[in-house]
């Protein structure tokens, strides 16, 4: 790190690694492992919705936590992304659906802070090094991780690996991404923290509430198919090396919409940018209902993983412009909005779901994403 432009780089990496270890394997494992799960241990569609929400009621607990804690970034990277390597390895060393609760709910805490803390740090050094494309770096280290974590489970399908071996998979390449950007982390040891450094530092006022119920429906509308778009690919078509794609299409489509949203010229936005993308994201939502069969459901990953990711993106930028020297505060109400919709999404979901079909709940998500982009296209009120 001896100039900006190294610096610069090493930032953006380890940003980048460490977003693909917290949302990529602590976050989103689960959704290619789902099939697996259910083939190995006959896991219902009622009981994957609670895991796959005790995941997102861990990371809902982590970013309020984030609000109010001081925690100096560095270390609360470090010690998240090695909780999430624990968590993720028992997996697949427990047995049990109590256990799996409570090893997903804490991958979850971990995946909130990371995501929170990494995002902050990498933003805030990027600008002062003015180099903030390379956010979109930074940002498509999930859909990376998304990907890689999608491809791996491919494999092992293939080669006939049980769910809990591809648990500890994923969780032994967590530790190994951990320790390459630990020295990284550890170069801001005594500096400046992100967080507030007072409780309540949050100030409320509209276009902060509007931002914070936008994200909320933004959790909830993209996560009923980011949990199970696998499931239901593999409804549809029974080879694992046709529906197992599915996943790995999400993430990469994630990581390379980050890259190109990162590149557009100033004059779109980051408001903007967040309207169409939650347009197309509702568009995607929908098209499983109004394209039955493998091809709708392969466009829907396409169209839902090459938005979602731009949409975390941008609003996070706008919430640094709304939030001013609060941004970390909103940022992190902004998650906690977002975790709820989560944890509702995948349980109504599966209420509604009939014989493997989420036509009603895939039909509501879609509609809201809709209400809320129209939402965020009513004018901002004059700031003086």
């Amino acid at each position: 790190m001896s100039d900006t432009h190294t610096s610069a780089a090493a930032v953006a990496r380890a940003g980048l690694i460490a977003l693909a270890v917290a949302m990529g394997i602590g976050r989103f494992a689960f959704t290619p492992l789902l099939p697996m799960m259910q083939q190995d241990h006959g896991l219902s569609v009622v009981a994957g919705a609670w895991l796959a929400s005790a995941n997102y009621l861990g990371y809902l607990v982590g970013a309020v936590a984030a609000i109010w804690m001081q925690r100096q970034a560095g270390s609360a990277i470090r010690i998240a992304l090695v909780a999430i390597g624990v968590a993720t390895v028992a997996m697949g060393a427990a047995n049990g659906l109590v256990l799996w609760l409570v090893l997903r709910a804490a991958a979850g805490v971990a995946s909130a802070w990371v995501l929170i803390h990494a995002s902050a740090w990498s933003l805030q050094r990027l600008a002062a090094a003015r180099r903030p494309v390379l956010s979109g770096i930074v940002f498509g280290g999930v859909g990376a991780g998304i990907a890689l974590a999608g491809g791996i489970c491919l494999v092992l399908m293939h080669v006939k690996a049980s769910s809990a071996q591809a648990w500890i998979v994923l969780g032994v390449l967590s530790l190994a991404f951990t320790a390459v950007v630990w020295p990284i982390f550890s170069l801001d040891a005594g500096a400046e923290k992100t967080l507030p450094q007072t409780r309540g530092a949050l100030r409320w006022d509209r276009e902060s509430l509007r931002l914070v119920l936008c994200y909320g429906v933004f959790g909830f509308g993209y996560i009923i198919p980011a949990t199970f778009l696998p499931a239901m690919a593999r409804r549809a078509i029974h080879d694992p090396l046709v529906f197992g794609w599915s996943w790995p299409i999400f993430g990469l489509a994630a990581m390379v919409s980050t890259l190109v949203a990162a590149a557009l010229p100033p004059s779109l936005s980051n408001r903007r940018l967040w309207i169409g993308s939650q347009f197309l994201m509702a568009i995607g939502v929908a098209l499983p209902v109004a394209w039955r069969g493998i091809a709708g459901i392969m466009l829907a990953a396409l169209l839902v993983g090459g938005t979602f990711m731009v949409t975390t993106m941008v609003a996070i930028r706008e919430a640094r412009e709304v939030g001013g020297s609060n941004a970390t505060a909103l940022i992190a109400a902004m998650t906690a909005a977002f975790a709820i919709g989560q944890i509702v999404g995948p349980i109504s979901a599966s209420y509604l779901e009939r014989n493997g079909d989420f036509s009603p709940a895939l039909l509501i998500a879609s509609a809201l994403l809709a209400v809320s982009a129209c939402a965020l296209w009513w004018p901002r009120r004059a700031r003086h």
